[in-house]
């Protein structure tokens, strides 16, 4: 069983995506900073000095804070729209790639009976 877990977690894919499981968590906590520290405060000066951190509604003893949801849909949105950049650029990259003049092939190997032809015909000709 140790072998087995050995050989499934030595795989590139796993180790791919373990990778780009962690890169995505810190890109996510960059973005996230990026919305509540940047993006909201400069849409809320916009919106003549709302803080949406501190909208929210009291119903009965519970309060909901919509403000932090406006936040997390911004937050969502820019993720979205920078993995689609990347997804659009990769690609861009593969058309390009695909695009390129394939290397001439070698001529394949005429037939055997073209071949005994041929050394027929020399031979006459000699």
């Amino acid at each position: 069983m140790m072998k087995e877990f050995k050989e499934f977690i030595s795989r590139g894919n796993v180790m791919d995506m373990a990778v780009g499981i962690i890169i995505g968590g810190a890109f996510t906590a960059i973005v996230s900073s990026l919305v509540a520290d940047i993006i909201t405060p400069i849409i809320g000066m916009l919106m003549g000095g709302i803080n949406f951190s501190e909208l929210a509604v009291t119903v009965g003893s519970a309060q909901l804070t919509y403000g932090n949801f406006i936040q997390a849909i911004i937050n969502f949105l820019l993720v979205a729209w920078v993995l689609f950049m990347i997804v659009k650029a990769m690609n861009k990259m593969k058309r390009k790639e695909e695009e390129k003049p394939a290397e001439p092939e070698a001529p394949a190997e005429p037939p055997e009976d073209i071949v005994l032809l041929r050394e027929i015909r020399d031979s006459l000709k000699k």
